[in-house]
């Protein structure tokens, strides 16, 4: 199959990110079935899509013919076989759980047409083991958005361990060619299923080791972000932790506990808080205060003399370093245009960690495995060499 020929996108969910991609599709001059378990999701998906762009048309930046043709495009679902019937493309957005994935995509395997590719939004789960369940593993792939599809530009498109070339090139093209308000999407590969692909796996172990400092009582998380906002980023870590919800951080830290190694297990303070609710932005508290769901009041003052960004920066280049040993992707200017366009950061970990000297990013990672006893953070041969190419 080529890239012309997808016609109709399946878009299963539509929760925050099924709607939010919905409405990317839809804005490319597809048609959209939108699928949900219940009606009121749907509609609710659909409302919030029509709010999006309603506040386009009131910006002037778009017209309200324009605004009909797209919400012309989309029809809704509830009885998933129906919604993938005609589909060329089906995106899954569902919760992050393996067993419920694998029976979306048995069932859409079953009903969707034989020439469809099947996709996954999974932040983090594997592309192999959720493709089987299919009979068509060759078309089943990856395509992770960040949230919100409406604002961030990054997609990653994911190769499972049988999705063929066609199969990821038909992907690539077609999310290639999407925009959303703030311009076109930026589209990174990811060549081999790995936990967490690219943008979340090289902020895994910085997370780590926040989580490692905190348990410690070394960092404050208003000192950490104001470190760290001092440095052009535009949310500290433990903010970002609080906006995507501590649960997801909870959950992902056992997924690379159980995939990578167990030093990724989340430490207690964490899953205390997890316990007590206080999940983010999402209940109003998490590490900070969120007052109206508004984001919290962090004093830049504040900054952590016994903080270091320049750590963050060591331990991400030695996780790229993994990354492209591996072959999960293919260069490390990929990697940093993936952390650029994720986190709005000026500037990647390698091009960083080029301006500090590899030597001296493999001695901070050597000092960091040394102080908290987890080998994770030891320098790579790669790193050691110095044998990395920009």
């Amino acid at each position: 199959m080529k890239v012309e020929e997808v016609k109709t996108i399946a878009m299963i969910g539509a929760g925050d990110m099924g709607h939010g991609i919905g409405e990317l599709a839809a804005m490319a001059g597809y048609k959209v079935n939108l699928y949900d378990i219940k009606q009121e999701f749907v509609d609710k998906g659909i409302g919030k899509i029509r709010d999006s762009l309603g506040k386009q048309v009131s910006k002037q930046k778009m017209t309200q013919e324009a605004m009909d043709k797209i919400m012309g495009s989309i029809k809704g679902f509830t009885v998933l076989k129906d919604a993938v019937k005609d589909a060329d493309f089906a995106i899954e957005a569902a919760p992050e759980i393996l067993d419920l994935k694998q029976k979306i995509f048995k069932e859409m395997d079953e009903a969707a047409p034989k020439h469809a590719i099947l996709a996954s939004n999974t932040s983090t789960m594997s592309i192999t083991k959720i493709g089987s369940a299919t009979k068509r593993q060759d078309r089943v792939c990856g395509v992770h958005f960040f949230n919100p599809p409406a604002m961030m530009a990054l997609v990653e498109v994911i190769r499972g361990d049988k999705t063929s070339d066609e199969t990821m090139d038909v992907a690539y093209d077609l999310v290639k060619g999407w925009k959303n308000f703030r311009g076109p999407m930026v589209v990174v590969r990811v060549e081999k299923d790995t936990p967490g692909f690219i943008f979340n796996r090289m902020n895994a172990p910085s997370g780590m080791y926040l989580s490692w400092l905190r348990e410690k009582g070394l960092v404050d998380p208003e000192g950490v972000d104001a470190k760290v906002r001092s440095t052009g980023a535009p949310m500290g870590p433990f903010e970002t932790m609080d906006y995507s919800g501590l649960d997801i951080s909870f959950n992902g830290a056992k997924y690379y506990a159980a995939t990578l190694t167990k030093d990724f297990a989340p430490r207690p303070w964490l899953a205390k808080k997890v316990e007590a609710g206080e999940l983010g932005k999402k209940t109003g508290k998490g590490n900070f205060e969120w007052p109206g769901g508004n984001r919290p009041n962090i004093d830049l003052t504040k900054t952590d003399p016994n903080f270091d960004p320049a750590d963050m920066v060591a331990i991400q280049v030695n996780e790229g370093t993994k990354l492209l040993e591996q072959g999960v992707a293919k260069s490390a200017a990929e990697i940093d245009l993936a952390m650029v366009n994720g986190s709005g950061r000026p500037a990647g970990p390698f091009a960083l960690g080029q301006k500090m000297g590899w030597d001296k990013v493999a001695e901070r990672c050597e000092a960091i495995a040394k102080k908290t006893g987890i080998k994770w953070f030891e320098p790579t041969k790669m790193l050691k060499k110095g044998a990395i190419a920009l």
